[in-house]
């Protein structure tokens, strides 16, 4: 499973710390859909809170969101006496799981370090008495995240029981699980789910989806579980499970046809749907594994907009930001996001990166429906 490198992406400037947000909103006294919404026309911006999100869609445009449930991932557990935080990244068609193991940080309870995942055949003892045993790296240039076969254990079970959502040193402090869940998420029979919250969908409300559905806007869920970000070395992203359904994909096609936007919200959704188009952007009905990476020389096909967080300067995602609204505005976004002092990472400020209106007249000329 090893990954080409991919393209260089836009050099932007460091994120002071203070501009993380360390708490989800509703604990900086404001609800979710009071955090600001930075909107990019092109190069054009303006400045939103993102309750005001109906005013800059119109009828016929089409909301792609990710209907993935956020996981209680993180495990800790013990290697011969050492203590380590398991990460539960993704669950494989033969049951087996991706993990990535961790060194708690005793400079800052709760979070961790990485750490090297060990060798083949390593035991992670689990509570509850279960155990996991290494088996392969899912990439064979590194050690983040491995293949490992869980024995005497139920995982689902086990992250119930036990587990707690993944979080970074940026935040102040562990969250319930229900910080960490959208309102598009819907439980997995299987228990398969993301190990990071796809966070785009976070702001949006059951109040603020119905307005948008009354003046016209529409919602095409689809899924894809995300694994666990390469926190530290910003990696591309690994293969992920996803599907997108047939009733979505033909609402997606009928906006297309009709001069809609498509518009994803969050990074998941672009990789999931651009996985299911075809050559002229039409989609089709898709399920399986995606090792997409969305590139500007790559481009998107289906997309015509994406409602996204704010990603550090060495993010991957900076290259699918671009493909969707080119670097000049992108370039143009952060500088504003940066100046005006918006919130980066999971529970801060969002980005809308909308072409402007020659480009997506252009994209749904060039498709063939």
């Amino acid at each position: 499973m090893r990954r080409a490198p991919v393209e260089r992406g836009l050099d932007i400037p460091r994120v002071p710390a203070e501009l993380s947000a360390r708490v989800p909103a509703e604990q900086r006294g404001a609800g979710r859909d009071d955090v600001r919404l930075l909107v990019s026309h092109g190069t054009r911006v303006s400045h939103h809170v993102f309750r005001e999100l109906p005013g800059q869609l119109r009828a016929g445009d089409v909301l792609v969101v990710n209907t993935s449930a956020t996981l209680a991932a993180a495990v800790n557990g013990r290697i011969r006496g050492e203590r380590v935080v398991t990460h539960f990244s993704t669950r494989g068609d033969d049951g087996r799981w991706a993990v990535e193991l961790r060194t708690p940080d005793p400079a800052a309870g709760g979070t961790t370090l990485p750490r090297a995942g060990g060798s083949a055949g390593t035991v992670v003892r689990l509570p509850g008495g279960g155990r996991l045993v290494l088996e392969r790296p899912l990439d064979p240039a590194g050690d983040r995240l491995w293949w490992a076969r869980a024995e005497d254990v139920d995982v689902p079970g086990l992250l119930r029981a036990y587990g707690r959502p993944i979080r970074y040193g940026y935040t102040e402090r562990d969250q319930p699980l229900s910080a960490y869940q959208t309102v598009f998420a819907l439980p997995a029979a299987d228990g398969s789910g993301s190990a990071e919250m796809p966070s785009a969908g976070r702001p949006f409300t059951a109040g603020l989806v119905a307005e948008l559905v009354s003046r016209g806007v529409q919602f095409a869920p689809i899924t894809l579980h995300t694994g666990v970000a390469s926190a530290e070395a910003h990696e591309p992203p690994y293969p992920e499970r996803f599907a997108v359904p047939a009733a979505s994909a033909r609402l997606v096609n009928a906006a297309r046809a009709g001069g809609g936007r498509v518009v994803a919200v969050g990074t998941t959704a672009v990789r999931a749907l651009e996985s299911a188009a075809g050559p002229t952007g039409v989609v089709r009905a898709a399920s399986g594994w995606t090792d997409l990476v969305i590139t500007p020389r790559r481009g998107v096909l289906a997309v015509d907009g994406l409602l996204t967080g704010l990603h550090e300067p060495a993010a991957s995602h900076l290259l699918m930001l671009e493909a969707v609204a080119g670097r000049a505005a992108l370039s143009r976004g952060y500088t504003e996001a940066l100046r005006e002092r918006y919130l980066w990472h999971e529970f801060g400020d969002v980005h809308l990166l909308l072409g402007d209106e020659t480009t997506h007249a252009v994209r749904c000329e060039r498709n063939v429906w």
